[in-house]
């Protein structure tokens, strides 16, 4: 047994082609906040909602290629909690954008699904059980 407790996802890095252009789609399709400290220089480039969210770094263009439909070891996805009401305003807000996305049900979750400008997949989830039977 451990003696302490995690509180939060903090933030999940992801690599990007351009890191100016998913700083600004993650601010126009999430609302995620720019936090760009002088300390820290050009990168990484957090994006957060409260204290949660995503650091972007630059990619190596160099670098090989991954093949992106692979299910070999990779992250596969992050995903941010919402309500169930920010779930509905956040589908008419991709509606809005014109941004492709798909829905599953989960049983426990609802989930939208959609990918970023370098194709990393983005989830929105909510819980549509009472929470203290999910979380017991």
């Amino acid at each position: 047994m451990l003696d302490f407790k995690l509180d939060f996802l903090d933030h999940v890095a992801i690599r990007v082609k351009d890191i100016n252009a998913s700083a600004a789609w993650y601010e126009k399709v999430l609302g995620l906040k720019r936090y760009q400290l002088e300390k820290w220089g050009e990168f990484p480039i957090f994006m957060l909602s409260g204290k949660t969210g995503i650091a972007l770094f630059p990619a190596n263009l160099n670098d090989a290629a991954l093949d992106s439909s692979s299910m070999n070891v990779k992250i596969d996805h992050f995903a941010f909690n919402v309500s169930n009401e920010a779930f509905a305003k956040a589908r008419k807000h991709y509606e809005n954008l014109g941004i492709a996305y798909s829905f599953q049900d989960h049983h426990y979750f609802h989930s939208i699904y959609t990918k970023d400008l370098d194709g990393h997949d983005v989830e929105l989830t909510t819980l549509v059980v009472d929470a203290d039977d999910f979380y017991a």
